[in-house]
């Protein structure tokens, strides 16, 4: 005789559905010879019956959930003030201290790099730590040894055959480059800063490896290059931004001179700020690329 077991709670019907454990406890060995065949089907019945019933209400509490989530979604947008609204929670304090301050505060002409340099520089440097960890991450992940290069990875760094190719993308990635730098260094002044003349530049560099060859950008920008340009550019924007945020946060004079508006040597921090987010910028560009398609750098 076997021992019948204690009927469960419906608590523990609800945690053994939660588990996904099934509905009719099926026997732990049921032996063919003791069982006559009409009892085989109505269990083998219950059993698909369960699955059934259990389908179903996984499928209407699935459904249930989402039109909830969607109501709430619905009912969030319709409350929402309208664009350029006198309640909107953009239309604030801040933004009218960005406009009306922002030149006398940061020397800064151009308000959104004064924003991201200046007002929300903190930001902007976590952001360009995500950048060289996730280049770190990849490199850890992609980065071969040399000896284990296929046919098709030396591919990449063979030069591009076409001439007339070659020497337009020779003639195009200097001038890539000065126009990189160029809206780096007046990205205080006019549209452009750290990230559009990084991404830029780093263009520049994936150019002239398409062309020549990953080889021959490895001349001058090695993985040591790579890794000195992305520590020493984190270094600096973090103590010169440590230094600004000292002296504000105790009331000190900032000895570093905001300029005159719209000069180059104006907004004080601002322009070597956004030097070190164009150099990172730039080696995560390329970074990326020279993973990817050959997983080296």
């Amino acid at each position: 005789m076997i021992n019948e077991k204690k009927e469960k709670s419906k608590w523990q019907h609800f945690v053994d559905w939660v588990n996904g454990e099934e509905a009719i406890e099926r026997p732990k060995k049921i032996s063919l010879q003791k069982i006559n065949k009409k009892k085989l089907i109505i269990l083998i019945r219950k059993y698909i019956w369960s699955r059934r019933k259990k389908t179903a209400l996984h499928l209407i509490m699935c459904t249930f959930a989402c039109m909830v989530f969607i109501g709430i979604l619905l009912h969030t947008v319709s409350t929402l003030p309208y664009f350029g609204g006198s309640t909107n929670p953009a239309s604030n304090e801040v933004v009218e201290r960005y406009i009306e301050s922002g030149v006398e505060e940061t020397g800064a002409s151009n308000i959104v790099t004064a924003m991201i340099l200046e007002y929300r520089a903190f930001d902007t440097f976590g952001e360009s730590c995500i950048l060289f960890l996730a280049v770190i991450c990849v490199v850890m992940l992609l980065k071969k040894d040399a000896a284990e290069e296929t046919e098709e990875e030396k591919a990449f760094d063979q030069e591009e055959e076409n001439v007339i190719l070659k020497k337009v993308a020779n003639i195009l990635t200097p001038l890539l480059f000065l126009f990189g730098c160029y809206v780096i260094l007046n990205g205080h002044i006019s549209p452009g800063g750290g990230f559009s003349g990084g991404a830029i530049m780093g263009a520049g560099l994936i150019l002239y490896a398409c062309v020549n060859g990953q080889k021959s950008v490895q001349r001058f920008f090695t993985y040591k290059t790579f890794l000195r340009i992305n520590v020493i550019s984190l270094l600096a924007y973090g103590i010169l931004k440590g230094y600004s945020f000292f002296a504000g946060a105790n009331h000190l004079p900032d000895v570093i001179p905001k300029g005159t508006g719209w000069d180059l040597l104006s907004g004080g921090l601002i322009l070597p700020l956004n030097i070190c987010v164009g150099m990172i910028v730039m080696c995560t560009v390329y970074g990326f690329y020279a993973l990817f398609t050959k997983g080296d750098i």
